[in-house]
């Protein structure tokens, strides 16, 4: 943040320059720690929820079923039930309605959220199309077990028409009370999408006090919206997971941003953290996560994503760790701005379109110019190491060094300035940080950003 705010100043003052049970179904799986689906088949927007020995996962309708779920006791084997979680809608629902885009069978029951509220006492948030307004609204259901059947309230527990109709809840706890998250589904109507924040009761079943709007979509890589929050505390910081762009194709990611407080303000993460490219395309369109601790107490990342034909949205589960405050994904690419690097007798400036969030770092022309990053890997190993630049010069190079230690070079053929292409080598690292930095080699070439994967 103190560089971002230094880069604006120097550009104001001229000195950068712009530019499990009975009826179980048997569910492929994977242990892999690299990107598979551990439910490979429709499970769309999981929720997952642990109840003593066992996490139970929900998904949006599918199959015929309202509301599908599974059981699993390490969150990566997992048996598919056969049961309807809720085979009856609210009276509020529209039983006739469906929903095209989202397939065969779709009948805009979305999105569950299940949460305990007593040893045998559990709460279901859901989406569906609502009878009198034409929107989709959330309810709430209830039951006595975790795999139900649940039993739904008679009317809706969020229902707001005038900005779209409302539609992803979930549910954070802390300090005794429970909140209810939620996106107004403004994008149906040409109108901004926020994630909401809102106190609920103890039993999950009324809203209370004050509503917040926390973020709206306003980055280019989320489109029209943003949808599907997820928060989570590290550390003392608030974490909000969230989706963004259209859902139906590999154009769907997930991001997130911090805060210091539950209310917010909260920042927006550069670049997101979950792509069909950060996967080099084995998912497509990752997004609707949930985060939950394993039982190794390590945190995890549940979401979906397109298999190759579009045809359903498998359920993945990959390990969660945390750089600072920073969530970092295994299997997916991790990104870190050149304009965020420790650099020395280098500078930043503002890039033509296609660079990464705008700011490249040139001037990497002395024998003690530095441009450092600070990258996390959960495992130490062979990586890959994609660096993205601009050269504009004749076939160039910049020296390499991981945690002190001369590693080659990183390699750029002619591409013209502002031409962002990738350069991509092996690279050695360490479990947790590691320090990957580039110097003065053959030519000049300018830095927009790396990946590691």
């Amino acid at each position: 943040m103190i560089l971002r705010i230094a880069i604006g100043l120097a550009l104001a003052a001229g000195l950068i320059t712009p530019k499990v049970t009975p009826n179980v179904t048997p569910a492929v799986t994977s242990a892999a720690p690299t990107a598979g689906p551990v439910i490979d088949q429709n499970f769309a927007d999981p929720d997952v929820m642990k109840s003593g020995r066992t996490y139970y996962a929900y998904a949006t309708n599918s199959d015929g079923r309202n509301i599908t779920w599974a059981t699993s006791t390490d969150l990566v084997t997992w048996a598919v039930q056969g049961t309807d979680a809720l085979p009856t809608l609210g009276a509020w629902v529209d039983p006739d309605w469906s929903f095209p885009p989202g397939g065969s069978g779709d009948r805009g029951v979305w999105a569950p959220e299940v949460f305990a509220t007593g040893p045998k006492s559990f709460v279901m948030w859901y989406t569906a199309h609502d009878r009198a307004s034409g929107k989709q609204c959330i309810g709430a259901a209830t039951a006595t077990a975790p795999g139900g059947p649940f039993t739904p309230r008679d009317t809706a527990l969020v229902c707001t028409p005038e900005t779209g109709g409302a539609i992803d809840a979930s549910s954070f706890a802390e300090n005794g009370r429970r909140y209810m998250l939620w996106k107004n589904d403004g994008n149906c109507c040409a109108q901004d999408t926020w994630l909401h924040l809102q106190q609920v009761s103890a039993d999950g079943l009324r809203r209370t006090g004050a509503e917040t709007a926390l973020i709206k979509q306003n980055k280019p890589f989320e489109g029209t919206l943003v949808e599907a929050p997820t928060l989570w505390k590290h550390n003392g910081v608030y974490v909000l997971f969230y989706s963004a762009n259209f859902f139906g194709n590999g154009s769907y990611v997930s991001s997130y941003a911090t805060a210091a407080s539950l209310r917010g303000p909260y920042t927006k993460a550069a670049v997101p953290l979950m792509t069909t490219d950060a996967f080099a395309g084995s998912v497509r369109g990752p997004g609707g996560q949930d985060v939950v601790t394993g039982p190794d107490g390590r945190d995890r990342i549940v979401f979906h994503g397109w298999n190759a034909g579009f045809t359903y949205r498998a359920m993945y589960s990959q390990r969660l760790d945390w750089q600072g405050s920073r969530p970092v994904v295994d299997g997916a690419k991790i990104r870190y701005e050149a304009e965020d690097a420790n650099f020395t007798r280098a500078n930043a400036r503002y890039a033509a379109g296609g660079a990464s969030n705008g700011v490249v770092v040139g001037g990497i022309d002395f024998a003690d110019t530095r441009v450092a990053f600070t990258v996390h890997v959960p495992r130490a190993g062979d990586y890959r190491l994609y660096t993205r630049f601009a050269n504009g010069s004749e076939p160039a190079t910049h020296t390499l060094t991981v945690n002190g230690a001369a590693a080659g070079t990183v390699d750029y053929p002619v591409t013209g300035w502002d031409n962002w292409q990738i350069s991509e080598r092996p690279v050695t690292l360490k479990a947790g940080t590691n320090t990957v930095s580039y110097g003065k080699g053959a030519a000049f070439a300018e830095l927009d950003a790396i990946d590691i994967s």
